[in-house]
């Protein structure tokens, strides 16, 4: 059972490529990388402590040797031979671990004493002996003999009257200060090793709480789908990263979300939109379809029923055509609207339109007051559509004899002058309920589908008067009370709009 529960307990903690893991051994390779220098730079130093402290030591029992003792175990060693039985052991200077050799101011090195562990005196370049009984400072250095092994060699100038009289040299094996390091680099590593594997053992609990929130966003996120869009994330976790992964999330979430409703009101709005034109196109379909029934039966023998169902068929067929180009015109407003501005003024357009809209208007009361000299950049010929259409919409909702339709052209008066110019159309027709201003705009819908039909109107017009007004930059906005008549009113900026 244990070993079941500890291997299931490392294949969690050890999955190849997971942030866990990466986490994990990247953290004990930098620490491992570090111990490593810290190690060598250690190793380093203590080399050349313990290279240092040595040379030291034999350079202080070099000096407590008088200087005579050396000149004169020089002297005994030329004359009797360094094996001599004859030289008085006591008298020479010896260093039991090293040897000990004497250099004259001819370069010539004699053997005053060996140890029983120590290799051979070397002899170095003549340079550096030249060098030291120029300086008289003592010096030491390391040198590889013969046999390879390295040696420690510490020269110190021997003082006479006025200049030094030789150099006496000590060299000994670093073997033992190499021993001593590796010793130590092996404890060093020992404890290393230790470090890392107590490291691992508390930095794998603490990793594993770091990465919670991180968790909870993840099972957060599995239950992110297209119906569930409104799941947010707690961005308030006590790690900066974490709270601003968790911000950009909400926020992406924030913007899917909204993207979703578009679309599905994109959707909505299409299907209402087919469908509302498929019942507007079948209702002059079904009426042609019947007055061809009714000729197939025989009234086309009658001339008078003939006329009548022509002239009703031809009704019907405007209607159908009058739609169709009210699609096409949305379909093209919606694709690539191209605009072909003229900087002018739309006092002048509308008055130029006063006779073609006096008989529209038929016995209705038409007042049209414009303001001259305000200047600003629209299509003319669409602009033209934009009052006829919102013209047209007042005379089919206003009473044919008691009608009034008020149509003018002025600065807009909440802003500069020379920023916007105002289109009202005012009529005094039985006015528009609050609760179908909001969809006014919308295509095919109709306040009032007898009266609609009866005029031949499909619910277009202001669609595509909207769809205009948004090209140009500007908007169109609707006030109405019931019984007190409607208010369309168009703004239009003066400046010239950036084109789509």
């Amino acid at each position: 059972m244990k070993r079941l529960r500890l291997s299931a307990w490392l294949s969690r903690l050890i999955r190849p490529g997971s942030l866990r893991m990466q986490l994990l051994s990247r953290t004990l390779l930098v620490m491992a990388v570090l111990l490593v220098l810290i190690g060598v730079f250690q190793y380093v130093l203590m080399e050349q402590s313990l290279i240092r402290n040595k040379a030291e030591s034999l350079q202080s029992q070099i000096m407590a040797f008088p200087a005579d003792l050396w000149l004169r175990s020089a002297e005994d060693v030329d004359k009797y031979g360094a094996e001599n039985p004859k030289l008085s052991r006591g008298r020479m200077p010896v260093i039991p671990d090293g040897t000990v050799a004497f250099i004259d101011r001819q370069g010539k090195l004699s053997v005053l004493s060996q140890g029983t562990m120590s290799a051979a005196a070397p002899k170095l370049a003549d340079e550096s002996y030249r060098r030291l009984f120029d300086d008289r400072r003592w010096t030491y250095e390391r040198v590889t003999g013969e046999d390879g092994t390295e040696q420690l060699v510490v020269l110190q100038p021997i003082g006479g009257r006025g200049a030094a009289v030789g150099i006496a040299q000590v060299n000994v094996s670093t073997g033992q200060i190499r021993d001593v390091l590796i010793r130590q680099l092996v404890i060093f590593m020992s404890l290393s090793l230790l470090a890392m594997l107590l490291g691992l053992a508390a930095f794998v609990p603490v990793l594993k709480r770091t990465l919670v929130p991180l968790s909870r966003m993840i099972q957060t996120v599995e239950r992110v789908n297209a119906g569930s869009l409104g799941v947010r994330l707690a961005d308030r976790q006590g790690q900066i990263e974490i709270d601003r992964l968790s911000a950009s999330f909400n926020e992406m979430l924030e913007r899917l979300e909204t993207s979703f409703e578009a679309e599905k009101e994109a959707i909505e709005r299409l299907q209402r939109f087919v469908a509302d034109a498929s019942h507007e196109l079948r209702t002059p379909l079904t009426s042609i379809n019947g007055f061809v029934e009714v000729l197939l039966r025989g009234a086309a023998n009658q001339p008078e029923q003939l006329h009548r169902a022509l002239n009703s068929m031809q009704g019907e067929t405007k209607r159908i055509i009058k739609l169709v180009n009210d699609l096409l015109l949305l379909a093209r407003l919606d694709r690539a609207p191209e605009l072909e501005l003229e900087e002018g003024e739309l006092a002048d357009l509308v008055r130029g339109m006063e006779p073609q809209l006096r008989m529209l208007a038929g016995d209705r009361d038409v007042r049209i007051d414009t303001a001259a000299g305000i200047t600003s950049w629209f299509d003319p010929d669409k602009m033209k559509q934009v009052v006829l259409n919102l013209f047209q919409n007042a005379v089919d909702h206003t009473d044919p004899k008691s009608g009034i339709i008020e149509l003018s052209v002025a600065p807009a008066p909440d802003v500069s002058p020379t920023e916007e110019v105002l289109l009202t159309v005012r009529d005094n027709g039985p006015g528009i309920e609050a609760e179908h201003l909001p969809r006014l705009l919308d295509r095919f819908y109709r306040v009032d589908t007898s009266r609609a039909r009866k005029y031949g109107g499909a619910g277009l017009g202001l669609s595509i008067t909207k769809s205009i007004m948004d090209i140009h930059g500007g908007r169109i906005d609707v006030e109405s009370h019931e019984g007190e008549g409607s208010i369309f009113s168009v703004r239009l900026h003066c400046r010239k709009p950036a084109q789509r």
